[in-house]
């Protein structure tokens, strides 16, 4: 008895029908008396894999068994094969298996499908016999844009696309080839057809180390030949055969727990090395055909070359907006174009969200665990340590951060922020309660702390990265995915950062970084059903807007960090050197944009003269200047309407009887600078006692010597709550103030003191939410519940 199927005849002839046949055993010629037949449907982009996969291996073993049950019971019939049935026909030979383009695009994809693996159909083109594998029909009608293929005695010109590349037959119909096996024998993705090397070799964790090593003693096991096997060992050039592909894919598969692999897998890295990159990539998550092609602007600037990408980052690809819109971004400094950054539209926050869900829902990031979850944050880290004067750099170009700052807080905060919570990872964890039992029955409770799901951060303009930092590290520290929308003005960092994701191995789709407008993008995802969580931070009227559309869409959580106009209250018992110092940092840190930046001052009378005379002195020795000067104290501000908006500012507190001490005026050069500015004698009901500057504006106001209440209640009388201080020597006075300021940070005889550990929000119309510290990871969880009975 004898088994045959000719999936390859099949397929070469595109036969919309398959089967096999059990027959009687003759002299060797396949021509015995059929015994038993089955038959399938052909599917359009079928190969001899899928139809052994779908059917000749799962039906062959069942018919086998049926022709010995019916053998057995002396039932097996002997039918005579017709004669057309019983011809033969020899073996495809790779010489005869050369595509004849003169022939319509589904007969071209049935010769490459049924030639697939072996021989594989081939071609001439670029000076090199190019052999085609993986074909699929494309029925879009669309010819996508790529790199022009010329092949001789082609109707048309292949395209070399994101996806593949597009072959026509000469009926202008088009089919997909995704594999391409180079004349050496090399096996390509056809999307890196016109691609130089690949990128940069992973860096193997420990643990990943250890599992190279096993699959080193899985192909040293499968090539007995070989001595030792090396990172250059090729499989098929060590003697391998197709055979011994389906062993090597079944033994990693059964190392990895189940690790989804395909044979194709080992034809695409057949050398060791390239092996094992493609498997690391693999269980990291970042399994997606081919490398991401990223259309960098490079810069020579701050004496390096930087290289920033521009394109909206979807699903782990940099691709243009819907419409190719785009805008300009702008230098702070000076005021010229950067570049053009995609301008991201409704539909494409709609494929953001998608993406993002997809990730969640039936990605790989849902399914690693938690302690792995870690290390690639720790990795994404250590990457963006490794770039932190590069990103230090795109800071001081797009925000007009002064670069050393920004090396020590923008960039630094940053990665001190991500590995604090790539720490947290593997303990968050639940408890088990003590409840009342159902008797005669006992009962459990379990509390679990689960992600919320695909969550919305949008970020400001003032620190870019380091907002952005604040809330997805806890937000992906958590197992949620995220769909980025950083300020329209301030865009580049957060796109390098998403390249970054990509090199940390994170998994496609868990991170998405959309520029636009507010209006727009930030709209969209309040409102998007998809979206579970809003984490923003920028103003209270912008604020309230998205609480309300976040109840109204799909009642999201929503964490806000807004508006805020804190007190610094010195007392004339304090180290007045200590306060001026911190005066200073506490108003004109980062040119004033800054969110806890002390709004007011109030300076016990006693001292307030003296303190005014140093401030003034400190301020006229600040070097206003470019932000990539190592010597530069204030850059410009972040952009052109900004400073405009001080501008009105300074010039209202003058009209309403405020004294201008020193600055108030746009410094007269190129870009948005503007002056170090103080008042003095500000009252209670002016403007600038009561409103944000969110600028280098230092607002002073005394009071009576003694009067600790009273200065209370005058710090206190604002609806915002988001950081305070208090300079004094007397812990008794410092602990009574600390109790009754009414914001959610109080630093005492220091300011601007943030840490990674410590939670960090407002009070009232400041917002709420915390972000920073153990507190910040609640919210982006949801707890449930589970109650059991035995």
């Amino acid at each position: 008895m004898e088994q045959r199927m000719a999936s390859t005849r099949t397929l070469i002839h595109g036969d919309k029908k398959g089967g096999f046949s059990i027959f009687w055993a003759d002299d060797g010629l396949d021509t015995g008396d059929l015994l038993l037949q089955k038959e399938c449907e052909v599917l359009p982009d079928d190969t001899v894999s899928t139809l052994y996969n779908r059917f000749l291996f799962p039906e062959g073993i069942k018919g086998m068994v049926q022709a010995v049950r019916l053998i057995a019971e002396g039932k097996a019939p002997r039918l005579p094969q017709p004669e057309e049935g019983a011809t033969y026909e020899g073996i495809q030979k790779k010489e005869t298996a050369k595509i004849n383009w003169d022939q319509p695009a589904e007969a071209i994809h049935n010769w490459i499908r049924g030639n697939d693996k072996v021989p594989g159909a081939w071609t001439e083109a670029c000076e090199q016999k190019l052999t085609f594998f993986n074909s699929t029909l494309n029925t879009s009608g669309l010819v996508p844009e790529g790199d022009a293929l010329p092949i001789p005695g082609a109707h048309r010109p292949g395209v070399v696309t994101k996806a593949g590349l597009i072959l026509f037959g000469n009926d202008d119909k088009m089919l997909l080839v995704k594999n391409i096996q180079l004349e050496d024998g090399k096996m390509i993705l056809a999307s890196n057809f016109f691609k130089g090397a690949a990128s940069s070799a992973l860096e193997l964790t420990e643990a990943e180390l250890v599992t190279a090593e096993a699959v080193r003693s899985v192909w040293q096991r499968i090539l007995p030949n070989v001595l030792e096997v090396e990172d250059s060992t090729d499989f098929f050039k060590s003697g391998a055969a197709s055979v011994d592909v389906v062993r090597l894919v079944e033994e990693v598969k059964e190392l990895c727990d189940g690790l989804e692999l395909e044979n194709e897998d080992v034809y695409m890295a057949s050398t060791f090395g390239d092996f094992i990159q493609l498997l690391v990539r693999k269980l990291r998550g970042d399994d997606e055909e081919g490398e991401c092609s990223i259309d960098y602007v490079e810069m020579a600037v701050n004496k390096r070359t930087i290289r920033i990408p521009h394109q909206l980052f979807i699903g782990g690809e940099f691709v243009d907006a819907e419409g190719a819109k785009t805008y300009e971004t702008i230098n702070p400094t000076d005021g010229s174009v950067i570049c053009q950054v995609s301008l991201a539209q409704v539909t494409d926050v709609d494929k953001a969200v998608a993406a993002a869900k997809d990730a969640f829902e039936n990605g790989r990031w849902g399914k690693i665990s938690a302690r792995d979850r870690g290390r690639l944050l720790y990795r994404l880290a250590d990457l963006m340590e490794q770039h932190q004067e590069e990103l230090a750099t795109i800071e001081a170009l797009d925000a007009g951060a002064v670069y050393t700052l920004a090396l020590k807080t923008h960039v630094g905060m940053s990665i001190q922020t991500f590995r604090y919570f790539a720490g947290w990872c593997d303990k968050i964890q639940g408890s088990t309660i003590p409840i009342n039992q159902a008797r005669p029955n006992r009962n459990l409770t379990l509390t679990r702390k689960e992600p919320v799901g695909v969550c919305g951060i949008i970020i400001p303009w003032n620190y870019p990265l380091m907002m952005l930092s604040w809330k997805t590290a806890a937000c992906l520290a958590a197992g949620n995915t995220v769909v980025i929308k950083p300020a329209q003005v301030t865009p580049l960092t957060a796109l390098k950062f998403a390249e970054l994701t990509l090199k940390a191995g994170i998994p496609k789709g868990v991170v998405n970084v959309l520029p636009g407008s507010g209006s727009l993008v930030g709209q969209r995802l309040s409102d998007h059903p998809d979206v579970r969580k809003i984490g923003f931070t920028g103003s209270t009227e912008v604020g309230k807007h998205i609480m309300k559309s976040c109840a109204i869409s799909n009642v999201k959580k929503v964490s806000l960090e807004l508006g805020g106009k804190s007190p610094l209250i010195i007392f004339a018992d304090c180290d007045l050197n200590k306060a001026v110092q911190m005066g200073m940092s506490s108003v004109f840190f980062n040119k004033g944009e800054n969110c806890i930046a002390a709004g007011r001052l109030f300076v016990e009378d006693s001292i307030h003269d003296e303190f005014v005379r140093r401030v003034v002195e400190e301020v006229r020795k600040m070097k206003v200047g470019d932000p990539l000067d190592r010597d530069t104290d204030h850059g410009p501000q972040n952009h052109h309407a900004h400073l405009m908006k001080l501008m009105e500012y300074c010039q209202r507190g003058v009209k309403e009887g405020a004294t201008l001490v020193c600055g108030g005026n746009q410094v007269p050069r190129p870009g948005f600078f503007f002056e170090p500015t103080v008042f003095t004698d500000v009252e209670d009901h002016m403007f600038i006692a009561k409103e944000e500057s969110f600028g280098p504006v230092m607002i002073i106001s005394r009071f009576a010597d003694g009067d600790v209440d009273t200065v209370l209640s005058r710090a206190n009388a604002t609806e915002f709550g988001l950081a305070s201080g208090v300079f004094t020597r007397d812990i008794n006075k410092a602990l009574y103030v600390s109790d009754k300021l009414q914001a959610g940070t109080v630093f005492v005889n220091t300011y601007n003191k943030t840490d990674v550990a410590a939670p960090f929000g407002g009070f009232k119309q400041s917002g709420f939410g915390k972000d920073l510290g153990e507190a910040a990871l609640n919210e982006y969880l949801r707890v449930k519940t589970v109650t059991f009975e035995y």
